[in-house]
């Protein structure tokens, strides 16, 4: 068995109402100043006060930063974090979807030290400790609440991770109530987004493990059954309890046994045309497991049954794996999602330039398990163009 690591988040609260208690949780932490990083799309739809009215109920001082944006840009993670500052708080609460998640770890991490953001770009380039850390997702998709990565914008079409253990949280709180109103296009587009991640993860060339194997299957087998009833009866909260675990495990998974060339293929699709992570992986996810297939259908096969427990099994594992990606194609449709590049305006003029940023993903082509050039890339690109 090959030598590997695992870490993952301290704290994983799964709990439907969980959110109540976030006293208690600040109180366990020594939280007695904290800062809420959170988005308006959050407080636009009230869905801040869950939050907020425990705090105030226990006369806890909470200050909000509350301009957070989708692809966080770098000035704004440095206004977050002068806020911060400012306010001289003790802690920080994420509050939201990835963006959210990923700025409050990057502000619990730079209010507490003098570290500059373009000096931790990269993979362990943090020195400092960060403040106590507590997030708390209302999507069913990114899993940033257990992975130790902050995506920032640096520029028109170019982002940054920065990538070091010292931002796993202190404690991940799931709590379905959050995302009872999630309308069903990013309920689906989320769910698909931490599908994705278990299946990259599971197909991991370097860093596969059994811990993430584990838990990229259960993570699949949570999505995969509650993914549909949870985007057309959002109400549904078991359904909803289910996802947010789902994408959590995914998280893990992930956080471990890092994601490819569907990641790879789909960042350029955001950073140029800013469509949503979800969907941008969604539109290339069937097309890469098909360029994959004839180096990982023992693995596509072996994750068959925990996506969809009808799949005939007494087949070769080609065929198990082929009618795989078949069914993930009409999970897709299932969904109404789009299925093809053109469906956003996307053209065959703008598959040269998708291409070449898609190659400079070096991090995350690495981790595919057969390995792509320009062609391969291009080729995938036009097949997501044309659609399914």
């Amino acid at each position: 068995m090959q030598p590997f690591i695992f870490e993952t988040t301290k704290s994983i609260v799964s709990e439907i109402g969980a959110v109540k208690r976030i006293v208690e949780f600040c109180a366990k932490l020594n939280i007695t100043k904290p800062l809420i990083v959170t988005d308006q799309g959050i407080v636009n739809c009230g869905l801040l006060s869950a939050i907020k009215e425990p705090l105030l109920a226990a006369k806890i001082d909470g200050f909000y930063f509350d301009q957070v944006i989708a692809d966080p840009p770098e000035p704004l993670v440095s206004e977050a974090v002068g806020f911060a500052k400012q306010h001289a708080i003790d802690g920080v609460i994420g509050f939201g979807g990835g963006s959210s998640l990923d700025t409050a770890k990057l502000v619990s991490l730079l209010a507490n030290s003098d570290e500059l953001i373009a000096d931790i770009y990269g993979i362990d380039n943090i020195t400092g400790q960060r403040l106590p850390l507590i997030l708390v997702p209302t999507t069913a998709g990114t899993g940033s609440e257990v992975t130790p990565i902050s995506i920032v914008t640096t520029g028109e079409t170019t982002k940054a991770g920065v990538v070091s253990n010292v931002l796993l949280p202190d404690v991940a709180l799931l709590d379905a109530e959050l995302t009872v109103g999630l309308p069903g296009q990013v309920t689906a587009a989320t769910g698909i987004d931490a599908m994705v991640h278990a299946i990259e993860a599971y197909t991991s060339a370097i860093k596969k493990n059994p811990y993430s194997d584990l838990l990229a299957k259960q993570a699949l087998e949570l999505l995969a059954n509650n993914i549909v009833e949870a985007t057309f009866n959002g109400k549904n909260l078991h359904a909803r309890q289910a996802m947010l675990l789902g994408a959590c495990l995914a998280g893990q998974a992930f956080a471990n046994a890092p994601v490819a060339a569907v990641h790879a293929l789909a960042y350029p699709l955001g950073g140029h045309f800013h469509i949503p992570h979800g969907l941008s992986n969604s539109l290339v996810l069937p097309h890469v497991m098909a360029f994959n297939l004839s180096q990982a259908s023992e693995q596509y096969a072996q994750l068959a049954p925990h996506i969809n427990s009808d799949i005939n099994l007494a087949q070769s594992q080609q065929a198990i794996a082929s009618d795989l990606i078949d069914y993930i194609r009409q999970l897709i449709k299932q969904l109404k999602l789009p299925t093809s590049l053109a469906e956003l305006e996307i053209t065959e003029q703008d598959i040269e330039t998708l291409t070449g940023d898609a190659l400079l993903q070096t991090r995350l082509l690495v981790n595919n398990p057969k390995l792509l050039d320009a062609t391969d890339i291009e080729n995938i690109y036009l097949e997501a163009l044309r659609g399914f």
